[in-house]
């Protein structure tokens, strides 16, 4: 059987990558990580806003959690935004409470999810951003298990709104 790995958007505005993270949304499982990867000023909180607004919270009410760590937003569904960066060890990634962002209900999107890859679950849906110019972004998104990986090849086979190009995917 045939399986898409990876599918990668290039964004030319915020407006773009938010319908992105919008179209992704709404295809998202309860108890699935997103786990956000980029540089710093990529798009990892925008992603999140665009995602969450899509699921019915007010854009305005999310912001980057680098302080506080974690934080909690109800809309149609629950979503978790953690961010990861200021994050020490092992112990103080448990201690924050991840065993609750993997089994409870909502969905969990993680800032930094690179600097802990070995602790989240190996079924995620991760999104790279990669900053091309002042506005423009290379967003890959690699399904890493069977929920995640379906995901990926709904947007594969779909429509996309964007500069789309499917990169080829691998037996599975």
């Amino acid at each position: 059987m045939f399986m898409t790995e990876h599918v990668e958007y290039t964004v030319s505005s915020e407006r773009e990558l938010d319908a992105l993270a919008a179209k992704v949304a709404v295809s998202l499982p309860d108890r699935l990580v997103v786990a956000l990867i980029g540089t710093l000023g990529a798009g990892k909180t925008r992603w999140v806003q665009g995602l969450a607004e899509a699921l019915g919270v007010p854009r305005e009410q999310v912001t980057s959690p680098t302080f506080v760590l974690s934080q909690e937003y109800v809309g149609t569904r629950l979503v978790r935004h953690v961010d990861l960066y200021r994050i020490a060890d092992e112990d103080e990634f448990w201690e924050l409470g991840a065993e609750e962002w993997f089994t409870g209900d909502g969905i969990t999107c993680i800032e930094w999810a690179d600097r802990w890859i070995e602790c989240l679950p190996p079924d995620r849906l991760e999104v790279h951003l990669e900053i091309l110019g002042p506005t423009e972004r290379r967003v890959t998104l690699r399904g890493t298990g069977p929920a995640s990986q379906s995901i990926v090849e709904r947007l594969a086979n779909t429509q996309a709104p964007m500069n789309y190009s499917p990169e080829p995917g691998r037996q599975g």
